[in-house]
This record gives structure tokens, sequence and C-alpha cells, in this order.
């Protein structure tokens, strides 16, 4: 039952990706994989809630996950190698997809999309995206009192520097599978930039 269960979500997800969820209809998801109405039906109680689940499996999951897995008084080296927890969960996702086509463009319009049209995904994001901006804040601060950063940076500011790396990366790339040796590079010049 469960395998079933994160077979539709896949397909879904998989299906949404290449379409974007506004392009796909609940026809298009039977088609997809190959079961009645009934059967969708019988797993989630509609489209929406099949998307919130995608959503939730690909993204917002295991971004918590790798959030949760920071220790408290962690620096920025152990907060980095948090998002790339995250990060390469997101490339597995991707390979387990029948179509190698799909990409980080898709990704981000996917995201985009949820956004707009569900306050739920919203919240949720915005959540996530406070809490990765407070582990940045406090592996700043962790790194000044060790001595391992210079004091008298802007710790506001670099924590933002810090959350939007990931948003820097060039969708337009199309990288498949996720390549994130760029966002490596930029973390790590970052950090280079804070060193005594």
């Amino acid at each position: 039952m469960k395998d079933r269960r994160d077979y539709i979500i896949r397909k879904a997800m998989e299906l949404y990706a290449l379409k974007g969820y506004q392009n796909v209809s609940i026809t298009d998801l039977q088609f997809a994989l190959d079961i009645g109405r009934g059967t969708l039906y019988y797993y989630f109680k509609d489209q929406d809630e099949l998307f919130e689940t995608c959503m939730n499996k690909y993204f917002f999951d295991p971004k918590q996950r790798s959030l949760d897995s920071v220790p408290e008084g962690a620096g920025i080296e152990e907060t980095i190698e948090a998002m790339f927890v995250y990060f390469n969960s997101l490339r597995d996702a991707l390979m387990t997809f029948e179509n190698k086509a799909i990409n980080v463009a898709n990704f981000n319009d996917l995201m985009f999309s949820a956004h707009t049209k569900f306050p739920s995904i919203h919240r949720r994001a915005q959540r996530l995206a406070l809490k990765e901006l407070e582990l940045w804040r406090k592996a700043i601060y962790n790194d000044q009192r060790a001595g391992h950063i210079r004091r008298d940076i802007d710790r506001e500011q670099i924590a933002i520097m810090f959350t939007h790396v990931k948003n820097s990366y060039d969708a337009g790339l199309g990288q498949t599978p996720m390549n994130f040796s760029l966002l490596e590079k930029t973390y790590r010049e970052l950090l280079k930039l804070l060193k005594i």
C-alpha cells in the first residue's frame, strides 16, 4: 500500500515538474499513473492534497531534516554541510525520475507556482526560510566568538548573503543531474572573505 502511494507521489511530482502544476489535470495524472480516478482518490482527497504531499516530500521535509540536523553551537562549515545534505536530496530525487530532461529550472518554476497558489506551502516555506536565516546568524556568531572569522562584519547582512547563495544559482544552466559545485564554491568563497 505504501509503495503504491510513494509511486503515485513520484510520478505525479515528475509530471508537475515537466508541465507545471496548473497544466496537470486529474486525467493527465490518471494517464501517467495508469490508474483509475477512484484509486487516485483512495490515496489523496484531491489533486491539491497530492500536490502538497509532493512538495512536502521533495522540498520541505528534506530541508526541515537538514536544518534540524545542525547541532547547537555549529559554525559556518557545519551549516554549509547541512545545506548540502538538502541539495543532495534534491539531486537524488531528480535521479529517480524517468524523464531526465527535468532540471533545476523545472523545480524553480514549480516552487514559484506552489507559493502563489497554496498559502500553506507559502507559510511552510517562510518558516523554513526564517529558520535557515537564524541558523546562519548563529553560525556566524559562533565562529566570531571562536575567533574563526572577523568580528567587524555585519552579522545580519552576512547571514542574508549565506541564505541567498542558493537563490543565485543559475537555473537557466539546466544541469541534469543537478550540479551544485557552483553553490559550494560560492559558499566557500563567502566564508573565505570572512576569515581572519
